[in-house]
């Protein structure tokens, strides 16, 4: 039984799985050679393995052979496939072949009704450069599923409202190896066109026996269709497409097709392959063999109860049987007992035991070869999952544990090839359907067909950057929110409340939490997808960048069990890692609140997560990849409420005339009404091209605004504080820092920060404090009297207590190589030669330094992606000397 997991010391086998017939990519097909269509892209295909060292990619999109090859498969390039091993490489490519092309079509679709088809027929992308993304109308083709049977796959696709099943594969002859696909065609009213092949600049066309050849620089492309046939015939269009016909039926046919690429040597082997290929259609709705019949065995690890909240570590499977990693992104339950979680390679595991505590838990693996999920949900017991491939249904259909029909539940979304355009959260609408959201596409990782958008961003899709609801049917996708940068989900699973945070970045200018209406805009040009560009919708609260620099999903407390979190929203944290309670303040007729740390122990990224339907407590997951200050690469976690003494607010709000605190506890009267108790400061943000943003006061100074506590008042219950604070206006945040004494004596320090969208005035006697009135409110003070000051002399021991607080070091490693970290390291940085993206170099002097932290975008390191926000009015000007100071002590 596994007790603990050791990522950097296990040894993990290949990606791509042997006797696996399948794994779900992109594919970039535009330069497999001369003779071959140029315009060749494919943003989801699936590329199968169908042996005698032979390979195709189909397009979900375009129900298109992209390309068929022999030889060796594909590099393992995407994000998911690079890190899979090596975790915290982030040089992903754009995923082409390994071996020797042999057939491939363009971007038009594979199977046509009524009439051949050579162009494409999606809407044109907005952006005049870019190609069209997603699938084709769904009256035209559609794209249903894969089923696995052992080595092999079984494709299903509906052309027009017939229903065609295709069993891909392979046949050598005497050195000549060439494609088989062997089809099952349901009844169809209208003719049925197949391309097969494209082959640009033929010499000559030939028909010769059961076969059409296409004749180029000595090389053969043959489709042939074995003898007997009725009912199918072949031809070249426009000496360059070999077609397959169908013809009208009123009964389901079966038929072959052998294509191939070789020389006029090898000729003889085809037209013997073709004319001996027989096949026959497997029993699909059977199942086929499980490929993973093994059990894990893993161990929790329960926390003392040493605080009102403790986390618990549910032991991960590594390692297993097949060397596999589990790099965790989502969980769902089937009940209190049964789980299932997917992974960011594509990995589908159920995880057994949860009812027997966390002794005993037993994993097993149900599904794989998916495309970089993040999402998974359980709806009437079977579990969904949403990547990049889109949204898939998995069915057990032989009830040995392990999944063999993958439907396309919906792929109505877009999706482009460019790598940041993340399938990132999907969650269950419980009215039917799913709400998803998915990344724009972040002008960063390899160059592909899309150009330059806005600063920060490049044209894809066009559902890029937005949040989408699918209809309980998966047919249907409607655009519900938009101007996302990279947004991540959580809905109540009663009421539906939908509620999201995105990515500090360009025109994001800090993490927001937000309560997500249809038609809202969250103000970033480039995905808007609409004209006129609505005004941006605020959020409930905004976190500054040094508590929370990459804000994840959110998870509605349903349950009875987690004491004061029972019925309140949870923010999760990746960069952090941690948990945030957020309050909705529900006496603002406008969206407003705040947000405050949870206290704990956060090993891993914190991603995605669920209320457990038997104990109540909150289980959560996620994985590292990009900058964060994770000690281990995933782990699985249960927050668990104890019954110990809590000491996070239980409410905080702002009022025109001051600021409302509210505990669980009576407070030390002493120690509250100690105006020193408490710091408030504000300011503003930026939202502008540049990569996040400084701090401003309200009149757009640089610098953030403190204001004063006037005095500090006990409620009537003495649970609560009043803090009179004058000149309350509309400010994207408010910090609010404290140190209070509980009655019994317990002492502790915390902070809130706040969103004042709307300036509300307190109903005092309603909240609880009626020995405050209004002539306390909105008093005169000397505002030169708050204004900071530089204090002592820079200090490199300061330097390194900011470089730390930060968060600095989640990005920029002081020693070592810096492996995993997104920016440049810091150590040996002073005195250094640094060389740009745009070509240029400088030393990296005292001067270099300063505009580094104060606008780190005006040089980006050559190799960097310029993903550092501005510390303009963040830090001062002693406190950026006192880094610098620091920077100088730390040698190469």
């Amino acid at each position: 039984m596994i007790t603990e997991v050791d990522f950097e010391n296990e040894a993990f086998a290949p990606f791509v799985e042997p006797g696996f017939p399948f794994i779900t990519t992109s594919m970039d097909g535009r330069s497999l050679g001369e003779g071959f269509p140029e315009n060749n892209i494919s943003a989801r295909v699936l590329a199968l393995q169908l042996g005698n060292e032979a390979y195709a990619c189909f397009d979900t999109d375009l129900l298109r052979w992209t390309v068929g090859w022999t030889g060796d498969f594909m590099p393992m390039v995407t994000m998911a496939q690079i890190s899979y091993d090596d975790f915290h490489n982030k040089g992903n490519q754009i995923p082409t072949i390994g071996g020797d092309p042999k057939v491939a079509t363009g971007s038009y679709p594979g199977w046509s009704a009524g009439a051949p088809l050579f162009s494409d027929p999606r809407s044109p992308s907005p952006h005049p450069k870019s190609p069209p993304w997603g699938p084709i109308p769904a009256e035209m083709g559609r794209y249903e599923g894969l089923y696995t049977l052992g080595q092999q796959a079984v494709l299903a696709y509906s052309v027009g409202n017939t229903l065609i099943h295709e069993l891909p594969g392979s046949v050598v002859r005497d050195g000549m190896t060439a494609f088989t696909r062997y089809f099952d065609v349901s009844p169809a009213d209208r003719s049925l066109y197949l391309v097969a092949a494209e082959v640009i600049g033929a010499d000559r066309v030939e028909e010769k026996g059961n076969s059409i050849l296409i004749h180029r620089d000595g090389e053969i492309t043959g489709l042939g269709l074995p003898a007997g046939v009725s009912g199918v015939s072949l031809s070249v269009q426009e000496e360059r497409y070999l077609v397959a016909e169908v013809a009208p039926h009123a009964e389901a046919m079966e038929f072959g097709l052998v294509v191939w690429k070789g020389d006029q040597e090898h000729l003889a082997a085809f037209e013997e392959a073709t004319s001996e290929f027989e096949a026959a259609m497997p029993a699909i709705d059977q199942g086929g063999p499980a490929y993973w019949t093994e059990t894990v065995l893993t161990k929790g690890q329960i926390s003392p109860d040493t605080a009102a909240f403790v986390t618990d570590r549910l032991t991960l499977p590594v390692p297993n049987p097949w060397k596999r990693n589990v790099r965790l992104v989502d969980i769902g339950f089937f009940d209190a007992d049964k789980a299932a979680l997917v992974t960011f390679e594509g990995d589908v595991w159920i995880m057994n035991g949860l009812e027997e505590g966390l002794g005993r838990l037993a994993w097993s693996r149900f599904a794989s070869g998916l495309y970089e999920p993040q999402s998974l949900e359980i709806v009437d017991g079977k579990v969904f999952v949403y990547g990049k491939d889109g949204i898939t249904r998995l069915h057990d259909l032989n009830g040995d544990g392990v999944a063999d029909w993958y439907e396309n539940f919906s792929n109505a979304m877009a999706q482009s090839i460019e790598t940041r355009e993340w399938a990132s959260s999907m969650v269950a609408d419980p009215e039917g359907g799913f709400y998803i959201s998915k990344f724009g596409a972040l002008d960063m990782g390899p160059e592909t067909s899309s150009p330059k958008s806005l600063m920060g961003f490049r044209s894809a899709s066009h559902h890029d950057g937005s949040v989408l609801k699918i209809a309980s049917d998966g047919r249907l996708v409607e655009q519900f929110a938009s101007g996302f940068r990279g947004p991540y989900l959580g809905i109540h699973p009663e009421e539906g409340w939908l509620t999201g945070s995105d990515q500090q970045g360009h025109y994001m200018p800090s993490t927001p939490v937000m309560l997500i209406r249809k038609g809202d805009y969250y103000g970033v040009p480039a995905t808007a997808h609409r004209d006129p560009i609505p005004e941006v919708t605020p959020p409930i609260t905004w976190i500054p960048h040094n508590e929370d620099r990459s804000g994840v999903g959110q998870i509605w407390v349903n349950s009875t069990k987690m004491g004061p979190l029972n019925g309140q929203l949870l923010h999760l944290s990746y960069g952090r890692p941690g948990l945030f309670q957020v309050k909705i303040d529900s006496g603002s007729q406008v969206v407003q609140g705040g947000a405050n740390v949870i206290p704990g122990t956060f090993p891993a990224p914190a991603m995605k997560g669920k209320v457990h339907p038997g104990d109540g407590q909150v289980y959560f997951t996620g994985f590292s990849l990009w900058g964060h200050n994770s000690d281990v690469l995933s782990a699985l976690l249960r927050l668990r409420y104890t019954g110990e003494e809590n000491f996070m607010p239980r409410e905080y709000k702002v009022r025109d005339g001051g600021i409302i605190l509210r505990f669980d506890q009576e407070l030390d009267e002493t120690v509250a009404q100690d105006i020193a108790a408490f710091k408030v400061k504000r300011w503003n943000y930026q939202r502008t091209q540049k990569y996040g943003s400084g701090h401003y006061k309200l009149d757009g100074t640089v610098g953030e605004e403190y204001l004063p506590v006037l005095e500090a008042i006990l409620s009537d219950d003495r649970k609560g504080v009043f803090l009179i604070v004058p000149q309350i206006a509309e400010v994207m945040q408010m910090e609010v820092a404290y140190d209070l004494k509980t009655k019994a004596g317990s002492s502790w320090s915390d902070k809130v920060w706040m969103t004042v969208n709307e300036v509300v005035r307190p109903d005092l006697l309603a909240e609880g404090f009626s020995n405050v009135s209004e002539g306390d409110l909105n008093q005169d003070y000397e505002a030169s009297l708050l204004e900071g000051t530089e204090g002592e002399a820079p200090d490199a021991v300061r330097g390194k207590e900011l470089f730390m607080n930060y968060g600095c070091i989640a990005c920029h490693a002081v020693e070592g190589s810096g492996e995993g970290k997104i920016g440049p390291n810091v150590n040996g940085l002073y005195g250094s030669e640094r060389e740009f993206t745009d070509g240029s170099s400088a030393t990296a002097d005292e001067d270099y330094l300063r505009e580094s932290i104060v606008d780190p975008g005006a040089k980006v390191v050559k190799g960097r992606e310029g993903e550092m926000p501005s510390f303009l009015g963040v830090l001062s000007e002693n406190d950026i000397d006192s880094i610098i100071l620091y920077f100088k002590t730390l040698e190469k």
